[in-house]
């Protein structure tokens, strides 16, 4: 009768000694764990770059460029702001052209006033009228707009590089075409961040 509290004093004794290496255990995982934290070993995942609002997006068909641009605009401060930073950052993105073209709307604007150069190599001088599509919203068209004085020139200047008989033939129209587009898209990404210019026509196209 007398070993029968001791055998229990003893299984007691065990349980305490178990919760105590339990609890052990439990500190320092916690503790292990605290170390690798610390480490770097689970550091929070790190967020993505942030989508840039003044980003011009596409325009699905039969949605409207300027509904768009309305839904996505940002106070003039901000859009300057952003622009700053992507001109800071870099030359600037030049906005693809969609992998399907007729899932979107195109937008045509037409520069009103012709441009007019002597040619390189003559005294003739060519006369050229173009216009412009985007499948992103109005703030494409907006940019042309607000910064046409420095496409101007710079076409110009182009323009007036060229030799004459390389604007007689359709493969030279065709690559005065894609110069013309550089410059455009490559002046808006300076001022804006952006491009977004799928294409350049020629709506008048004069040599004499």
């Amino acid at each position: 009768m007398s070993e029968e509290p001791k055998a229990k004093k003893k299984k007691g004794g065990g349980m305490k000694m178990i919760l105590l290496i339990v609890v052990a255990m439990v500190v320092g995982g916690a503790g292990a764990a605290g170390g690798l934290y610390a480490a770097g070993f689970f550091s929070p995942k790190e967020e993505g770059p942030k989508e840039d609002p003044n980003k011009p997006v596409l325009v699905l068909a039969g949605e409207s460029a300027e509904e768009i641009a309305k839904a996505h605009a940002v106070p003039h401060g901000d859009a300057a702001a952003a622009a700053a930073h992507g001109s800071a950052h870099g030359k600037g993105i030049d906005l693809p052209t969609p992998a399907n073209p007729t899932a979107y709307q195109a937008t045509y604007f037409q520069l009103q006033q012709p441009f007019t150069s002597n040619m390189s190599d003559t005294d003739a001088f060519a006369q050229i009228s173009i216009a412009v599509s985007t499948y992103y919203d109005l703030r494409v068209i907006d940019a042309i707009k607000t910064h046409e004085m420095a496409i101007r020139s710079q076409v110009l200047m182009m323009l007036a590089q060229q030799p004459q008989e390389s604007l007689l033939t359709p493969e030279g129209k065709r690559a005065l075409q894609g110069r013309i587009k550089g410059i455009i898209n490559d002046i808006l990404k300076q001022k804006t961040g952006f491009g977004g210019v799928d294409n350049v026509y020629f709506t008048n196209f004069v040599i004499q």
